[in-house]
């Protein structure tokens, strides 16, 4: 089996799981530590003739972090491609479990059953009690979570309500004046796809609790899945002292 993985996550869960089978990543795939395998460019801009020459039998990738037209272009020249969606966290175990079977994975591997119980242990956020946020990803423009996101549904499974989950658009850009005069919480700043520092939050959102967070607890889907609720639960309560 020779695989090729266009989503970091992915990439972690593969390599963790089916040893030997990755012969391709994105310059993006950080995890697992030392991944010795071929570069094939980025998420967004994938070398589809790189791709090709190492003859994948299989491209994993995902249908908000790749582009249409290069998966288009593997498909016709004849290599397989397996497009998951991940919005919510129970749909992520779903894909999760079909990317590594279509990986040639025997079975189910234990990160995979210990990140489910991880997640089905987090009791829910009495209605009182739940705290509100503003989620940018990006600066200059300015960007939020939106509507219908993995990231955002796991931190409402945390007890926190992102501002802009009925929004219209998934990504809005939104002035940074409107964020501040939203007072949420707190403003939640992951350290990806943007790196959000711990200078950006006091003089971006003077007065704010802000909640310096790692991006891969809050918007991979793999291996990382069984530590986030812990990791993120402790980030976000400690900003909120």
């Amino acid at each position: 089996m020779r695989v090729v993985s266009l989503v970091p996550s992915l990439t972690e869960a593969v390599a963790l799981t089916v040893p030997g089978v990755l012969t391709g990543a994105t310059d993006w795939c950080t995890h697992p530590a030392g991944l010795d395998v071929v570069r094939v460019g980025g998420t967004k801009n994938p070398k589809t003739e790189r791709i090709l020459t190492l003859a994948p039998d299989l491209v994993v990738a995902n249908e908000e972090e790749n582009r249409a037209p290069d998966l288009d272009a593997l498909r016709a020249a004849g290599v397989e491609v397996l497009v998951t969606e991940v919005r919510t966290v129970p749909q992520a175990f779903t894909e999760l479990e079909r990317v590594l079977a279509a990986c040639g994975s025997p079975s189910r591997p234990r990160w995979l059953d210990e990140a489910e119980a991880a997640w089905s242990a987090v009791p829910p956020s009495p209605p009182k009690r739940r705290a509100t946020a503003v989620v940018p990803i990006w600066r200059r423009p300015w960007m939020v979570l939106g509507r219908d996101t993995f990231a955002g549904d796991v931190l409402a499974r945390l007890g926190i309500d992102h501002l802009y989950a009925g929004h219209a658009e998934r990504y809005p850009k939104v002035p940074v004046e409107e964020l501040r005069e939203a007072r949420p919480d707190v403003v939640v700043l992951p350290d990806e796809p943007y790196r959000f520092t711990a200078d950006d939050g006091p003089e971006a959102f003077p007065g704010l609790p802000c909640a310096l967070v790692d991006g891969r607890y809050l918007t991979w889907y793999g291996p990382s899945l069984a530590e986030a609720p812990r990791a993120l639960g402790a980030a976000l309560r400690a900003a909120r002292r």
